[in-house]
């Protein structure tokens, strides 16, 4: 049994009590080439506006603190992490949802990095070889990335591709942009992604019309709920839940979940966290029944303390990883403040099934997902 495995068992053992859903069918029970739903054209408009309050680079990794404040940063979850170099990228799982996963791609600099973390989105491209095995890349085969250009001053990508980009499937028109974006913006500097085609700049996506008249950015989500009544009084959070590939191996899968506007982004995400998926989303619970948030305080220096009760724990109990690495991946990707401290029923000490003190800052992993081929 791998060291993975091991964990996955604790984790299956201390969750018995909430359902996972991991049936093999893809987001929201579709079939893995059926589309997600767009939101209503007001909402989407907004979604894929350019906000520099809201915007984040999505750059997750470990920050120099002084001794006084941090002790340790949490490790990525898989257990070939590592120090080497990797780029990390949005792929398609059998699921059909989209997760980041850290490659180790040809080492190379500013352009050349950019254009091969895109090249890896190509269906049977030429790092068709360097994907695990049931993830696959979202731009249709036969895509070359062409040029992309940084406007370090705006944050500013723009990417043209052949005219292959055009000959996708209509139902993956959103998942496409939702790929790229996440993919670009997860490089440091970058906040807004632009599109051409062939030398022309696209304002419309060419088969379903999503308008791209302005840089796409992270708030436009990713694995967007098909349930959700979507108006303009919603805010979006994005949420980390776990799933397994086909070898078994646990992975994290940020889904964009709509809450009131108005409420404190932390707290709300946390608590679709605690509410768990929706049937047929293709991933996994990662609290038990009885989690609750007590309380989550963003200290002044720069640490999110999340207070967590569960009864199912008692002092010493090693806590399941997954359960604790996705509360840091969720307050990192909403707020502003990538360090988090967990207290679980009122204890400084929060030890999970990786051997990571929680209690102590962490931040959350500058490779996500390092999985085996």
């Amino acid at each position: 049994m791998t060291h993975m495995q091991k964990i996955r068992g604790i984790s299956a053992a201390c969750l018995l009590a909430v359902p996972l859903a991991l049936s093999g069918c893809s987001l929201l029970g579709m079939d893995a080439s059926s589309s997600v739903d767009p939101p209503p054209t007001e909402v989407e408009a907004q979604m894929l506006e350019i906000s520099g309050d809201t915007l984040d680079s999505g750059v997750l990794g470990p920050v120099t603190l002084d001794a006084n404040t941090l002790e340790a940063s949490a490790p990525a979850a898989a257990d070939n992490s590592s120090t080497e170099p990797r780029t990390t990228v949005y792929l398609e799982d059998g699921n059909g949802l989209l997760a980041p996963v850290s490659l180790s791609l040809p080492s190379g600099e500013g352009a050349t990095t950019l254009k091969d973390s895109l090249t890896a989105l190509v269906s049977k491209g030429a790092y068709e070889a360097l994907l695990p095995s049931g993830f696959q890349g979202m731009l249709p085969a036969g895509t070359t990335v062409q040029n992309v250009t940084v406007d370090k001053e705006k944050g500013l990508a723009v990417v043209e591709f052949n005219a292959k980009f055009n000959d996708y499937a209509v139902q993956d028109e959103r998942k496409i942009l939702e790929a790229i974006t996440w993919t670009l913006t997860g490089e440091e500097g970058i906040k807004g992604v632009q599109l051409w085609v062939d030398g022309k700049k696209l304002n419309e996506m060419p088969l379903n019309g999503t308008p791209l008249d302005r840089p796409l950015s992270r708030t436009m989500g990713i694995n967007l709920p098909k349930s959700n009544t979507l108006d303009m009084n919603s805010s979006a959070v994005t949420v980390y839940f776990s799933a397994a590939s086909p070898k078994g191996v646990q992975y994290y899968v940020p889904m964009t979940r709509f809450v009131p506007a108005g409420q404190e982004p932390i707290k709300a995400a946390l608590g679709e966290l605690l509410s768990g998926p929706e049937s047929g989303d293709g991933v996994e619970t990662v609290m038990t029944a009885g989690t609750i948030l007590d309380s989550v305080e963003e200290g002044q220096n720069g640490v999110v303390t999340v207070s967590l009760k569960d009864d199912m724990f008692v002092d010493g109990d090693k806590v399941p990883a997954e359960m604790l690495q996705s509360v840091v991946l969720t307050v990192a990707q909403n707020s502003k403040d990538s360090l988090v401290q967990i207290r679980l029923n009122g204890k400084d000490a929060v030890t999970g099934t990786n051997e990571v003190n929680y209690g102590k800052p962490v931040s959350a992993p500058q490779y996500l997902n390092e999985m085996p081929l």
